[in-house]
């Protein structure tokens, strides 16, 4: 729960459809709402500056997080000086948020509503139906609370003008065709593209404001606001009691998987890297990408963290997700895919937006989709050895794609490539990637036969030769040099390295990738202009490496600062200001949510099994940690884990009937 200050303008006279003070919110100050298919941002403000309906890379009908002036938003809060309190329901991607005035309490309550398909069967939480609403429950608590509240959609990132039309007879807000409709019992003003309404508040009272995306013709969505009120409720309280692990850091693990939860695209299993695009990683800066898609690069650790959680629908889904797309891509693997499978991301730069505090360009689409990264191919084989250790059937059609895969590693890995950090200069021989070279080959010998374990002994030999400083014997960024974050997963790929190498990296990252109690990802030319921040996945490799050397007392002081590092409701951008520890880049970031997961089932690993329990593959993790997900096996693991079958129930509370 965090505190607002009053602000100390007079709301009284001042429209609300006006540019607020301070023009940006803070990125920290931002809560995610969603329904497994798009998103919104909700300001500690009350604004909604973000929010795109139906799909996480529609364009946004909010975008004021971009531009200030021009971007959309909808905004809700007292007229006069308040302060103001949030936090989730309990178990849920519901925002409650509370205002205190001179004159009384008023609450919001934010979300999209979301629940099971009406034939989804027992434990099947992703077949879901969502009408793509957002849905804004005020509610007087004490005294009297005058509210003002504020829209003004975006069209085409507010390319294209809109025009708002008040139908009076069915409280709604029309902005033109293919625009989402606001439904609200409050009497509207229309300034231009923005219109304005105040209401009233009663201790007892209570409005339901919904903009929804999808509508039955004659029916008022306000009405329904009730039923889908308890069926979202019972949807997110329901998944999160499926969580597998209890022990330290559980709070902050069921928020974590609650947030992954909300990133992941229902209709294919998709789970976009964070829902927001071009939020700068520095301020000011030129580095701001879109992130609205999915990475092959992080489907290991998707895996892991879905697994040892106990989600064996979403592990199922994320896995064939990746495997249909790529077998689409085929001889290529792409870094990214789109959510909906789609090979085409073609970047475009929106000149018109002045982006974040000024942070240009804004993006859409994202052109490193093109780049050659040898590391995903790796990360690929890795994948399926974690999916056939849980449980998972490799079908002849797969074990064939598998083949593919490990075939264009064969041919291509002695070659440089751009690396995991999708750099935009020359291609180097990155380390990083040489290591998923080594660890694809190696899993489809696990996989596929010994054939390939000849070639994997020969990676591994060239990256002792060139791989390894030979001034302070520490695994360095390419072979000519640098310093790099990725290669402290060396040992969580189960690479074995001489005596004192883990050790000599380690130290290598701390001195020179340090930013305070955080880790910057690399050093050096990247073929971009400007600096970012510390990036906090790269922190929860170094506290896996510290477990991995047998560091645990060094571990586990880093989670307790990386878990304080939350912003108020417990989620994570990408990065943080090494100075202020502000949050930096795309929010919330998946990446960083695993990595703490990660983090988290891995010190408990080591605390229970020692040095040897944290190295190895994810899936000689995921084994120990979890034993199998999928089939007959998963269902007798999870209840052996959880000591009761009982928990293994669904409702019918959670189901959401659409339309």
């Amino acid at each position: 729960m965090a505190e607002l200050g009053a602000s100390g303008e007079d709301r009284s006279v001042r429209s609300p459809c006006l540019p607020r003070t301070p023009r940006y919110l803070p990125i920290g100050d931002y809560a995610i709402i969603g329904d497994c298919h798009g998103a919104a941002l909700v300001g500690r403000d009350g604004s909604i500056d973000w929010a795109a309906l139906h799909r996480f890379d529609a364009d946004p009908v909010c975008c004021r997080l971009l531009d200030a002036e021009r971007g959309g938003f909808w905004s809700l809060n007292p007229r006069d000086g308040y302060t103001a309190t949030r936090a989730y329901l309990p178990g849920t991607n519901m925002l409650r948020t509370t205002f205190v005035t001179a004159t009384g309490r008023a609450a919001i309550t934010d979300f999209m509503p979301v629940g099971r398909q009406l034939d989804a069967g027992i434990n099947d939480y992703v077949h879901l139906n969502a009408p793509a609403w957002i849905v804004r429950r005020v509610e007087g608590l004490e005294g009297t609370v005058e509210m003002e509240t504020a829209y003004r959609p975006s069209c085409e990132f507010a390319r294209k003008p809109v025009t708002l039309v008040a139908d009076a007879d069915a409280g709604a807000l029309h902005a033109g065709a293919e625009m989402p409709v606001l439904f609200a019992d409050l009497s509207f003003a229309i300034d231009g593209d923005c219109a304005h309404a105040v209401m009233c508040l009663n201790a007892g009272d209570r409005h339901d404001l919904v903009l929804a995306g999808n509508a039955v013709a004659g029916a008022a969505p306000a009405a329904r606001a009730d039923e889908f009120f308890a069926a979202t409720r019972a949807f997110w309280e329901e998944w999160i009691h499926y969580c597998r692990y209890r022990g330290p850091f559980e709070e902050a693990v069921r928020r974590s998987a609650l947030t992954l939860k909300l990133l992941t695209f229902a209709p294919t299993g998709a789970i976009v890297a964070a829902p927001t695009t071009s939020l700068p990683e520095a301020i000011g800066g030129q580095r701001n990408w879109d992130y609205r898609y999915c990475w092959v690069r992080d489907s290991s650790f998707a895996l892991y963290a879905l697994a040892v959680l106990g989600y064996s629908g979403e592990a199922r889904c994320f896995h064939d997700f990746l495997l249909r797309a790529i077998a689409r891509s085929l001889p290529e693997v792409r870094p990214m895919y789109g959510i909906d499978g789609s090979l085409k991301l073609d970047e475009t730069a929106l000149a018109h937006l002045e982006g974040y505090k000024g942070s240009a360009p804004v993006h859409t689409g994202n052109g490193a989709y093109l780049q050659r990264q040898i590391d995903v191919y790796g990360q690929m084989l890795d994948l399926s050895l974690l999916y056939q250790r849980l449980g998972g059937r490799l079908a002849p059609q797969y074990r064939r794609l598998l083949a593919a895969v490990a075939k264009f590693v064969a041919l291509h890995w002695r070659e440089p490539d751009q690396g995991i950090w999708e750099m935009r200069g020359a291609p180097r021989h990155h380390v990083h990637g040489k290591l998923m070279s080594w660890a694809g080959l190696d899993r489809a010998a696990q996989l596929l036969g010994g054939e390939w374990l000849a070639l994997a002994r020969q990676v591994e030999a060239d990256i002792r030769a060139h791989g390894i400083d030979a001034h302070d014997g520490a695994l360095q960024q390419a072979y000519d040099g640098g310093t790099d974050a990725a290669v402290l997963l060396a040992p969580m790929l189960g690479f074995a390295m001489e005596p004192g190498t883990l050790e000599a990296t380690i130290d290598r990252a701390r001195r020179h990738l340090g930013r305070g109690y955080f880790v910057a990802r690399y050093v050096g030319q990247d073929g971009l202009a400007g600096e970012e921040g510390a990036f906090l996945v790269c922190t929860s490799w170094l506290i896996d490496a510290e477990l991995a050397a047998g560091r645990i007392e060094v571990a586990r002081p880093m989670i307790e600062r990386l878990v304080g590092c939350a912003n108020d409701v417990g989620l994570y951008s990408e990065q943080v200001g090494p100075g202020d520890g502000s949050m930096l880049g795309n929010f919330p970031q998946a990446l960083t949510h695993l990595g703490l997961i990660g983090n988290v089932i891995n010190l408990q690993l080591a605390e229970q099994g020692g040095t040897f329990a944290v190295r190895g593959s994810y899936a000689d993790r995921a084994r120990d940690a979890v034993r199998a997900t999928f089939g007959w096996r998963g269902v007798l693991a999870a209840m052996w884990q959880s000591r009761r079958a009982t928990r293994f129930r669904s409702s019918k509370r959670s189901k959401l009937a659409w339309p």
